[in-house]
């Protein structure tokens, strides 16, 4: 037994060893708490949208306006993902890698927008490109519309999105350091080969994770595109937008269809970002160095040419296989 293992004081409980009926009614309180609050609801909202039959369910999703506010959504999405995509590799990689003057504003300004109300937002764009606005006069003059129109839905929703990709990969190339691109650049690689030979495997499912919850959010905005978009029905609505509309006017059973496909996309986004937690977990087992290992490299090398033995071959590790082909493409 390690001399290092924390010992717990008698009398004391130990959570590893507590009571079966205590983990049982946590993990109760847990459960009720999410049917309660997140099952429950979502069954109520297909539950509403069928209400009419499945007839009038993919009516309603025929519906031109509903079809124009669907394919707005997907549009929105489109533009905004991969814009905020580079954005957060580009201020990631500079905040890991490089020392500057005003590191610390940029990352105390990409968070800025989990702070701010996206209602705050969308009349910051007015202010800036509404017809009183700061810049209105010159694009009314050469016949430039952003405000109540996709050009301002798009912006509103790339300022609400775009901490998302940078917020994952900014800790994990942090941790990954630069040893790994110094050795690249001793091979000889270039700017875009160790960004795909080397950092690229390291962050990948990070990157992916930030996507996802980057096209999550893109696709459910209300509040930013609300007050930049008009409410324009069949032009500036997206989906959320849509869904209101139709709340308000009634129509529920039309509203609860509209909303049950963004609760089936939120559901698909949820199975992809759980799929991507999966990976990411995956790959840290496979890289932690289990206990009965044996002495660290350094010292075992040491041994080994101390002794004249040679060392048994060990497994290529993930860093190691990205050097080989590294190495192989150069």
């Amino acid at each position: 037994m390690s001399t290092n293992a924390r010992r717990i004081p008698a009398g004391r409980p130990n959570p590893v060893t507590e009571a079966p009926w205590v983990r049982w009614l946590l993990t109760g309180i847990a459960l009720a708490f999410l049917a309660l609050f997140l099952v429950v609801p979502l069954v109520a909202v297909f539950w509403q949208a069928l209400s009419k039959g499945i007839g009038f369910y993919f009516e309603s999703l025929a519906d031109p306006d509903a079809l124009a506010a669907i394919k707005l959504t997907l549009i929105t999405a489109a533009i905004a993902v991969p814009l905020n995509l580079a954005f957060g590799l580009c201020a990631s990689w500079a905040i890991a890698k490089f020392d500057f003057r005003g590191k610390a504003l940029l990352t105390t300004l990409i968070d800025l927008p989990f702070s701010v109300s996206p209602v705050i937002s969308g009349l910051v764009y007015v202010l800036m490109f509404g017809a009183q606005g700061w810049f209105g006069p010159w694009l009314e003059d050469h016949n430039v519309q952003i405000i109540f129109a996709v050009p301002g839905i798009v912006l509103a929703t790339i300022f609400v999105t775009f901490p998302f990709v940078a917020r994952e990969l900014i800790p994990l190339m942090q941790a990954q350091g630069t040893d790994e691109e110094e050795a690249a650049h001793v091979l000889g690689a270039s700017g875009w080969q160790m960004f795909r030979r080397v950092t690229l495997p390291n962050i990948r499912w990070g990157l992916l994770y930030g996507v996802i919850l980057c096209n999550a959010r893109a696709m459910g905005e209300f509040g930013a595109v609300s007050v930049v978009s008009g409410h324009i029905r069949g032009q500036t609505d997206t989906m959320p937008l849509h869904v209101e509309i139709l709340y308000n006017e009634y129509n529920f059973a039309a509203a609860f269809a509209v909303a049950s496909l963004l609760a089936l996309l939120a559901l698909v986004t949820l199975g992809l970002k759980l799929l991507a937690e999966r990976h990411m977990s995956a790959e840290l087992r496979d890289d932690d160095v289990p206990a009965h290992a044996g002495p660290p490299p350094a010292y075992a090398a040491a041994s080994t040419a101390a002794s004249g033995n040679q060392p048994h071959s060990q497994p290529a590790s993930r860093t190691g296989a990205a050097r080989q082909s590294l190495q192989q493409e150069l």
